[in-house]
C-alpha cells in the first residue's frame, strides 16, 4: 500500500508536459521568500539589500517553513506557505535544517513534492578570482536533475530485523517530463549537447527505462548532440577534462551527487546557484550549501550562491538587465579579492561583502 500511494503521488506530478524551460515576464512580481534557519536570514538579507539598491522591481512576501509531521506519518510545510508560492509562482529559499532520524522527510524534498518540483537545474561556472585547478580552461556546463523519484522516493521499510529495504522508483512520465527540459534548456540557452548519465548497466529496468525517454525527446532535437555515459565514468572523466561536458541530465540521487563534484570544481557550494522548475510555472530559487550554523554568530555568511540563484530567478522572470547589472558588480568584488568572505579567500563580514557589492551597483547606475 505505502508503494502503490507514492507511486500514485509520483505519477501525479509527473504527468506535466513541460513544453519550455523559460517563462513569459509575469505581471506579479511579488516573490515568496523562504529565508531558512543557520546563514539563511542573514543571506536572505543581503539579497534584499543588493536587490533593493539595484531597484529590482519586486516584493518579497516572507514566509516561515518548516516540517510539520502528521499521525499517519506525512510530512508538510504550513498552509500559508504553500498558498504563498501557490499564487506568486516563484519563490527564493535559504538553506535549511532536517533533524536527523526526527520521523519526518528532508524539508527539500517536501517542498519537492509539494510543489511538484521535477527538474533541478545546477549550473556550474568558473569565477573569476576565484583560484582552482581549472581557473586557466574553465568550467561551464549544467546539470539537469530529475528531483521527485529514484532512490530519494523515500520507500522503506524492514523486511527482518537487520535487514531494510530501500526501493528505487523511476517512472516513464517523469523521466519524458526531465528529458525534455534538458533539450529544451540546451535549446534555449545555446548549448550544443546533452549528456545522459546513469548505471544501466546495474539497474537495467529503472535506469534503463530513464535512457529510453532520452533517446526518445533526442530525436526531437536533431540539432542538439546526444550521448550516454555511465556515472562513474563521467565523474572520472568531467575531472579530467571539464569541457567535455555541457548539458547532463540524470536521475535524482545521481545529480544530487555529480551536481556538488562540479561544484568543487568552481570553487565550492559557496558559489553555486540552483534552481527547481515545477508544475503550473512554480519555480523556486535555492542555494544548495548547508546552513553553516557556525558561522551565524560571526556574521560570516557568504550570500554569493543565494544571490546568485536569485539572479537566476530574475533571468527565469525575464527581467535579465537587473541580473546583469548585479551579476556585474559581484563579480568584479569576487575577482578583485579585497572585501570577500573567508571561504573564498578573504576576511570580509556579511554585511561588509555585501556593502561592496552595492558599492559597486551604485557606482555602475
Amino acid at each position: 500500500n505505502e508503494y502503490k500511494s507514492y507511486l500514485r503521488m509520483l505519477r501525479s506530478l509527473a504527468t506535466r508536459v513541460v513544453t519550455t524551460a523559460t517563462t513569459p515576464a509575469r505581471l506579479n512580481s511579488t516573490v515568496t521568500l523562504f529565508p531558512g534557519d543557520g546563514i539563511g536570514p542573514q543571506i536572505s538579507q543581503s539579497v534584499k539589500d543588493i536587490f533593493s539598491v539595484a531597484n529590482v522591481p519586486i516584493d518579497w512576501e516572507e514566509r516561515d517553513i518548516y516540517p510539520i509531521l502528521h499521525p499517519d506519518g506525512k510530512t508538510t510545510i504550513p498552509e500559508d506557505a504553500v498558498a504563498s508560492i501557490d499564487k506568486n509562482k516563484i519563490g527564493l529559499k535559504g538553506p535549511m535544517r532536517t533533524a536527523i532520524g526526527k520521523g519526518h522527510v528532508s524539508m527539500n524534498l517536501t517542498i519537492r513534492r509539494t510543489f511538484g518540483l521535477y527538474a533541478n537545474v545546477r549550473p556550474a561556472k568558473s569565477v573569476p578570482g576565484v583560484t582552482t585547478p581549472y581557473s586557466d580552461s574553465g568550467v561551464n556546463c549544467v546539470i539537469v536533475r530529475e528531483n521527485t523519484e529514484g532512490e530519494y522516493s523515500g520507500i522503506e521499510h524492514t523486511v527482518v530485523p537487520g535487514v531494510v529495504q530501500s526501493v528505487k522508483l523511476i517512472t516513464r512520465e517523469a523521466s519524458q517530463n526531465v528529458a525534455e527540459y534538458a533539450f529544451k534548456y540546451a535549446v534555449d540557452n545555446g548549448r550544443q549537447n546533452v549528456v545522459a548519465l546513469h548505471k544501466a548497466n546495474v539497474m537495467k529496468m529503472s535506469d534503463g527505462m530513464f535512457l529510453e525517454c532520452c533517446r526518445e525527446v533526442a530525436k526531437k532535437y536533431p540539432n542538439i548532440g546526444y550521448r550516454e555515459m555511465y556515472l562513474d565514468s563521467a565523474c572520472l572523466k568531467i575531472v579530467n577534462d571539464p569541457n567535455q561536458f555541457d548539458v547532463m541530465v540524470m536521475p535524482n540521487l545521481y545529480g544530487d551527487i555529480f551536481s556538488d563534484l562540479t561544484a568543487g570544481l568552481i570553487g565550492g557550494l559557496g558559489l553555486a546557484p540552483s534552481g527547481n522548475m515545477g508544475k503550473d510555472g512554480i519555480a523556486i530559487f535555492e542555494a544548495v550549501h548547508g546552513t553553516a550554523d557556525d558561522l551565524t554568530d560571526r556574521n560570516a555568511g557568504n550570500p554569493t550562491a543565494l544571490l546568485m540563484s536569485a539572479l537566476m530567478m530574475l533571468r527565469h522572470m525575464e527581467l535579465g538587465s537587473y541580473a546583469d547589472k548585479i551579476e556585474k558588480a559581484t563579480l568584479e568584488t569576487i575577482q578583485e579579492g579585497k572585501i570577500v568572505t573567508g571561504d573564498i579567500g578573504g576576511t570580509a563580514t556579511n554585511p561588509e561583502y555585501t556593502a561592496e557589492i552595492c558599492r559597486k551597483i551604485r557606482e555602475g547606475s
